[in-house]
């Protein structure tokens, strides 16, 4: 079983930063691949980033060069870096986990844990 909580979110100007941190409880967090999603309103659900258990990473070709996801399995901490924000990245951020799977997901059913979600407003 693994938790998530997300946290970082909050409202923030056009071309400014943010970083959302998923923590996470578990055992099996060091071996699992983790996922940043988001949602806006009336859109569906879409994939941002990804990590796997060995740090690779793959990333939406709408953030690519802007956000970077990382990891510390010391603090069991899933972190997603947002730069060059743009009011488009608005949304619900959602954290999610694999259960026992170290590879990196692009949808949604490939994850088994969910965070309650963050959000994200960016104004112009």
């Amino acid at each position: 079983q693994v938790q998530l909580v997300e946290s970082g979110g909050r409202l923030v100007q056009a071309g400014g930063s943010l970083r959302l941190s998923c923590a996470a409880s578990g055992r099996t967090f060091s071996s699992a691949a983790m996922g940043w999603f988001r949602q806006a309103p009336g859109k569906e659900r879409e994939f941002v980033a990804g990590i796997s258990w060995s740090t690779n990473t793959y990333y939406a070709d709408s953030v690519k060069g802007r956000f970077t996801i990382s990891r510390d399995n010391a603090k069991n901490t899933v972190y997603l870096q947002m730069n060059s924000l743009k009011p488009e990245d608005t949304a619900v951020y959602y954290c999610a986990a694999r259960a026992g799977i170290t590879t990196i997901a692009t949808t949604g059913a490939g994850y088994d844990y969910w965070g309650q979600g963050t959000q994200v407003t960016v104004s112009t």
